[in-house]
């Protein structure tokens, strides 16, 4: 979890994921120099399992990475710090981990009090497998995202003009390993007018940034297959 100034949602979050961890799981939190209640809210949990490491200010995608860096166990999950996770969410996935190097679940979209703007996200993005299909239009949402610790043996270090780490791990997915997408919502997926990204509205960056950032993609992808 990457968490910012995130003081309003982070103890809901938090407490959807521990009901369903079991006792030498983790939940890996990376702060990148909240100023508000956040690091008081996480601390409150005194819970051994949560483990809080410091960013310092180094941006969204830094401070996952930070915490991936952190991480040490077989299976990640990732989670922003404003949603909240169904019942369930861990176990399902996890069976589907068995057999995908990542797996990718559908969410249902919500606003800051919980109402459904979208039953589904993967209808909305039209979400599925397909290098040249997420290159074009991702569907790699991080917050829905778990995969096997071996993957981040080629994502890391994420290269540092990419424009999200989600888009950047399952474009190398694609590459390396095999990804799959269930077609179940396990995860309430907060949208409130703050979010540190906006995954499921339209995006807000020029045409040309979207085309220079593709490129971008295209040759760190190339520049990771030839080393």
């Amino acid at each position: 979890m990457a968490t910012y100034n995130g003081e309003e949602y982070v103890a809901e979050q938090i407490q959807s994921i521990l009901s369903q961890l079991e006792q030498n799981d983790e939940i890996i939190i990376s702060d990148d120099g909240s100023c508000d209640n956040t690091l008081n809210i996480i601390l409150q949990f005194e819970d051994a399992r949560i483990k809080l490491f410091h960013n310092k200010n180094h941006g969204l995608i830094h401070n996952f990475e930070n915490a991936l860096k952190n991480a040490i166990g077989d299976y990640v999950f990732l989670c922003d710090q404003d949603d909240i996770w169904l019942p369930h969410k861990v176990s399902e996935m996890f069976d589907a981990l068995q057999l995908y190097d990542l797996v990718v679940s559908d969410c249902t979209v919500v606003d800051k009090n919980l109402n459904i703007i979208l039953e589904s996200f993967f209808k909305q993005r039209s979400s599925g497998e397909g290098l040249l299909k997420n290159l074009y239009k991702n569907s790699y949402l991080g917050c829905c995202m778990a995969f096997r610790r071996k993957v981040l043996e080629y994502v890391l270090p994420f290269p540092r003009y990419i424009a999200m780490h989600d888009i950047w791990i399952g474009l190398m997915v694609e590459l390396h390993g095999t990804s799959y997408f269930l077609e179940k919502p396990l995860m309430l997926y907060r949208r409130h007018g703050h979010n540190a990204s906006p995954s499921s509205e339209k995006s807000s960056y020029s045409f040309f940034y979207q085309i220079r950032y593709r490129i971008y993609f295209i040759y760190s992808l190339f520049e990771k297959i030839l080393k």
